[in-house]
């Protein structure tokens, strides 16, 4: 959950005041992966020399560090690379100290930035102070840089290359991680790999890159016995372990010029794309176990191990994204903006999928996939946090429509339990990053048993949408806040066209489906309609709920979900205890919290629920209690007598993305008044790329 770039140019001269700038500038753009701490390493004065600068607290912070360091801000490069990071901490509180990058040495012969968790660096610690080397950080990610320093000590008379040494890292370490490698001893020589973490590349040239892809070199052992020795001693404790592996080297045709010779260019490693959109819409996405080495303007992938089925190519794509999709413009915070850009999010994540004359739902992703879904046995959603809101809130018009039972998982749990999974289930697996690591984990215990695997995501390119079988992307646009808003209802979408697709085969609920058709081509006016109410949200946040310290928010049905996430985002945002009840377990332990002290919100929008709801209500005001309602527009009876959020009605399966709305700005205001950090609240950070 931290944030990585890298910037290298060859041939393009630059000053350090500008290198420095690109690597603040870039970090500041993934501020929301994490901001405990940052830091970044550039060149000193010479190429045996590396200046790292950190700083507690957000890139700011850094930034201003940055500008009162004593060094030659004009020094120009013709060729250089650097790399920067902000933490979201893990092992060791915020500190100079504990922030990346990670030296190896006081000497910095070594500098690493990473994102993720290397679950064995007890034994890997353990080892290298036997050997009497010595730590500075309660780290784990300080242990790969000794390690690295090492493994070249013991195989420099080798000529170990700059690869080669970083595959000798890497097949050591446990866990997940995205690395970026920098060193003394390979001056303009940069290394990037992964595991588990995001990383990609972006590509800026004059001319256009001759082919639009990078080719893939594996080792290649040159006999059976030679290979099973590799395999066997492939370890920095053996003698041989790192020795320089035999390569099928080439040159990499994607950078090369019109008169075969090597072309001026810049690159930007990146945890996400959007720290590159400013420079290049050119990327590459790096896969699990990736090394890529960018040296004399050239980038070359190579593979830590070689498996059935691994493509021998890396595709060059075109972001779609533009630069003004990441800028917050007028608003305050990013989450005002995205919550704000809702009704275009919707349009988007429908767009060319929903025909509203012909009533017809269309998700290419899927087109494949159809016949074997609509046999499963079951349908198993598995996701975290606002992720999995969005599945529960959809699960039951997914049993409605296709007659196929639904179960809704917490990833981490599905993983804990080691849920039996058998070839007849499909499995979908939400997440907004498509990132997230229990979920990517509980994808690929799926994969493993056989299941249909079908991903629902945010990002084009990541792991979720590279390995499941099939899925849908939900087109939001890119997400900031760590807080997500935007993303919830377009997965809430995504879900609902995935059950009207799986169901056109079903004349039974032909009219259900056009029912909630309609609906959806309404929705974005219903969204335009409650943005509207922002200034009476905001009123009753500061006149009500701004001094409590706690707060239910209950619900039934399709409601719970939205319970379940207004009160996330309420506590996540604000600090403010709250809790979603499901109203029907009003009477089994949660109504002896109810008092004429404790404030409710009561979600009771009309449905076939509506009486039972009704219910909840009066053992609350039964009880003295104050409830806060949210109701349709058009239900005089509680408006009269109660205070209320009012909301357009729709169909009864959409009604939560409408009723999730004042939830989120409310949420929003709440944290306002407490002055706290909307878009950065303490100790989470966007994209969990760790367990």
């Amino acid at each position: 959950m931290c944030g990585i770039f890298g910037y290298f140019n060859f041939l393009i001269e630059r000053d350090r005041r500008f290198i420095l700038d690109t690597l603040v500038n870039g970090l500041s753009r993934l501020e929301y992966r994490g901001y405990d701490s940052a830091g970044l390493a550039v060149d000193g004065d010479s190429e045996k020399e590396a200046l790292i600068i950190k700083q507690v607290g957000k890139v700011a912070a850094l930034k201003k560090l940055v500008d009162e360091q004593e060094i030659d801000f004009s020094k120009p490069f013709i060729s250089h690379c650097g790399m920067a990071h902000t933490r979201w901490a893990t092992h060791g509180q915020p500190s100079p100290t504990n922030s990346h990058p990670h030296r190896s040495d006081p000497n910095n012969e070594f500098t690493i930035v990473h994102n993720g968790i290397i679950t064995n660096y007890k034994e890997i610690k353990t080892l290298l102070e036997k050997k009497g080397i010595t730590f500075e950080t309660e780290t784990d990610t300080e242990c790969v840089a000794k390690l690295t320093k090492y493994i070249y000590d013991s195989q420099k008379e080798n000529n170990i290359t700059f690869t080669a040494l970083v595959k000798a890292v890497a097949k050591e370490l446990e866990g997940s991680f995205a690395f970026i490698f920098k060193s003394v001893h390979y001056p303009n020589e940069i290394i990037a790999t992964r595991r588990g973490s995001p990383l990609l590349v972006g590509v800026k040239t004059a001319q256009k890159l001759k082919v639009d892809f990078v080719d893939v070199e594996f080792g290649n052992p040159t006999t059976e016995t030679e290979a099973a020795s590799a395999k066997e001693s492939n370890s920095f404790l053996s003698p041989t372990g790192a020795s320089h592996p035999h390569l099928q080297r080439s040159q990499s045709r994607a950078f090369l010029s019109e008169d075969g010779l090597p072309q001026p260019i810049e690159f930007f490693l990146a945890s996400d794309a959007s720290a590159i959109i400013e420079h290049t819409k050119r990327v590459l996405y790096l896969e699990d176990d990736d090394i890529a080495h960018v040296a004399e303007g050239e980038l070359h992938v190579h593979r830590l191990r070689r498996e059935d089925g691994d493509s021998s190519t890396r595709s060059i794509q075109t972001l779609e994204m533009e630069l003004a999709e990441i800028m917050k413009g007028a608003f305050d915070h990013f989450m005002q903006k995205e919550i704000y850009e809702q009704p275009e999010s919707v349009v988007n994540t429908m767009r060319g999928r929903v025909n509203f004359e012909n009533h017809k739902v269309t998700l290419g992703g899927l087109r494949g996939y159809l016949p074997i879904i609509r046999r499963a046995r079951r349908i198993m959603f598995v996701a975290c946090g606002t992720s999995y809101h969005s599945c529960l809130a959809t699960r039951s018009i997914f049993e409605e429509l296709t007659e196929i039972p639904g179960q809704t998982e917490l990833a981490s749990d599905f993983l804990d339990r080691r849920t039996p999974i058998f070839r007849d289930d499909v499995c979908v697996f939400v997440s907004q990053s498509g990132e997230t690591a229990d979920t990517i984990l509980a994808m690929r215990y799926c994969l493993e048993r056989g299941a249909v695997c079908v991903g629902i995501t945010n990002t084009v390119g990541s792991s979720i949408s590279r390995e499941t079988h099939c899925g849908v992307h939900i087109n939001a646009g890119p997400e900031i806040g760590v807080a997500s808003t935007k993303a919830y209802t377009s997965q809430y979408i995504a879900l609902v066209m995935m059950a009207l697709q799986l169901s056109e085969d079903r004349n039974s609920v032909t009219g259900r489906r056009q029912e909630i058709i309609d609906g959806l081509y309404r929705l974005p006016g219903h969204i335009k309609e409650v943005l509207a109410e922002d200034a009476n949200l905001q009123t009753l946040a500061k006149d009500t709920l701004s001094k409590e310290r706690s707060l239910l928010l209950m619900g039934r049905g399709y409601q719970n979900a939205t319970c379940l996430e207004g009160a996330l985002k309420i506590k996540e945002i604000s600090y403010m205890h709250s809790e979603g009840i499901l109203a029907g377990e009003l009477k089994h332990g949660p109504l002896a919290l109810v008092d004429e002290n404790m404030p409710v919100i009561l979600i009771m929008t009309k449905d076939s629920l509506y009486p039972k709801v009704q219910s909840a209500l009066q053992q609350v005001t039964a009880r003295k209690g104050q409830p806060i309602i949210i109701c349709n527009s058009s239900d005089d009876s509680l408006i009269k007598d109660y205070k209320t959020i009012r909301v357009p009605q729709t169909v009864d399966c959409l009604q939560g993305l409408i009723n999730i709305i004042p939830l989120q700005i409310l949420s929003y205001h709440l944290a306002i008044l407490q002055g706290v950090n909307v878009d950065f609240p303490r100790n989470l950070a966007k994209s969990v790329t760790v367990e």
